[in-house]
């Protein structure tokens, strides 16, 4: 542990004694905290009024088990959780995760994350993250209604849109967001706007679908040029081919640049004329099938089993989109060895703390998560704002904005590392940029 500043200290020692069985929790809080230091060095009142003891501290964690019938007549069981982390500057704001791996360690790194994310795009919304351990894949839709209907039906007495927007994340797409507003909306009797990333019909917002894979090209640009780099010619390698993965695709080809593999949990795609959106489109989006399938479409591409390789192949940018720390220190070496000159996260925290610090030490620009893929949580924010005024935004406009908050986040990120003397320091300046905001509103709210 590199901690030196004793209250700093102590707080990480006392949550890991509570929370050891906690890895992914205990890691994200680690590099925050690291990254806090000198903030904490430079104002006293922090300590005084603990507010670094209070914000690692979730406000509300929420477990509970969610019964449902499958399609045999069989009665299943799965875990739902919600960890409402922190309101300070706004309603609880974070996306719901369906995946075999979900724990409460997975969902509280991740509700931790979230505050520092959404106060980065300087919308009033504050953190918190939630899920279960029922995997979508494979059940029928009745299955996945019946399920949805139950985690709703227990998660509705805790949310509304002053209090708790729940938005998806992996494995909750467009089919899930449905099922589990319409389950609100029978319980409650009321249309509001307490989910984000619904269908367009119903107050959805048109760029949400698109949202974080463009907001992680327009933030790895914007770092790009700060280097006298763009995307223009450059080769990309894209992990996962979820929602974030295609769209990064579709965002790094209108930029210039040449997608030349993605992947999936078994295998990746390698094509040197550069993927083809559209085919990655419709294989995920339409048959819900397995990247193999490129080669269906597209005989000269090459696919290769096991997803772990896909850093071995050369590029100059890496867009690690798939899940937490998939990309570790071997990859990091892989990608630096071929000559990579930068690593945009589109997960989150998609890279080992080592792989962190091998890009850092030789040079490779690197964009952390919460600042890099928060794109997605923006346009939730947009789409919020579009239900509370009852209207709706062209695309263009919310892309627009999507695309100005980006470069915000940037220059915020940038500046606040600059100012606290580790200028480059992406992954410091968005902890404290990120952080800043926050502890002031904790500080004006007393202790609660």
């Amino acid at each position: 542990m590199a901690l030196k500043n004793e209250y700093l200290k102590d707080i990480y020692n006392n949550l890991s004694a509570k929370s050891a069985h906690e890895p992914e929790f205990l890691q994200a809080i680690l590099e925050v905290l690291e990254s806090l230091e000198p903030v904490v060095e430079r104002r006293p009142e922090l300590e005084k009024w603990g507010i670094i003891d209070r914000l690692v501290e979730p406000e509300r964690i929420l477990q509970f088990r969610v019964p449902w019938v499958d399609d045999s007549g069989k009665v299943q069981v799965n875990r739902g959780y919600r960890v409402e982390f922190n309101s300070a500057i706004g309603p609880y704001k974070g996306g719901l995760r369906l995946h075999p791996s979900v724990n409460l360690s997975i969902i509280k790194f991740l509700g931790f994350e979230q505050v520092f994310k959404n106060s980065l795009t300087t919308l009033p919304m504050g953190g918190g993250k939630g899920g279960s351990d029922f995997d979508p894949k494979g059940k029928s839709d009745a299955e996945v209604m019946r399920f949805c209907q139950s985690f709703m039906t227990e998660l509705c007495r805790h949310i509304g849109q002053f209090t708790d927007v729940p938005a998806g994340d992996i494995g909750v797409g467009a089919r899930e967001i449905g099922f589990l507003f319409g389950q609100y909306k029978r319980i409650r009797n009321e249309f509001t706007g307490v989910l984000t990333g619904k269908g367009l019909s119903y107050g959805g917002s048109l760029a949400r679908t698109e949202a974080t894979g463009y907001g992680l090209c327009y933030f790895t640009e914007e770092m790009l040029a700060a280097a006298g780099q763009s995307f223009q010619g450059k080769r990309v390698v894209i992990s996962g081919s979820g929602n974030v993965a295609i769209y990064a695709n579709q965002k790094v080809t209108q930029l210039g640049g040449k997608v030349v593999a993605m992947s999936d949990s078994n295998g990746y795609i390698v094509d040197e004329a550069g993927i083809d959106f559209k085919v990655i489109q419709e294989i995920k989006e339409v048959k819900r099938a397995r990247i193999k399938t490129y080669l269906d479409y597209v005989p000269s591409a090459k696919y290769v089993e096991g997803c772990k390789g896909i850093w071995g192949v050369k590029c100059d940018v890496a867009l690690p989109c798939a899940t937490q720390n998939e990309l570790d220190e071997t990859g990091a070496k892989a990608l630096v060895e071929n000559g990579c000159i930068a690593v945009a996260e589109g997960a989150n925290m998609p890279c080992t703390p080592e792989a962190v610090t091998l890009f850092q030490s030789k040079g490779v620009l690197f964009a952390p998560a919460k600042a890099a893929n928060a794109g997605g949580v923006a346009v939730s924010g947009l789409e919020m704002s579009q239900n509370s005024l009852r209207l709706n935004w062209s695309f263009e406009e919310v892309d627009q904005r999507l695309h100005d908050i980006m470069v915000s986040i940037y220059n915020a990120a940038a500046g606040a590392a600059k100012e606290y003397g580790m200028e480059g320091n992406l992954v410091a300046g968005a902890n404290i940029a990120g952080f800043l905001k926050v502890a002031d509103a904790m500080l004006a709210q007393g202790i609660v």
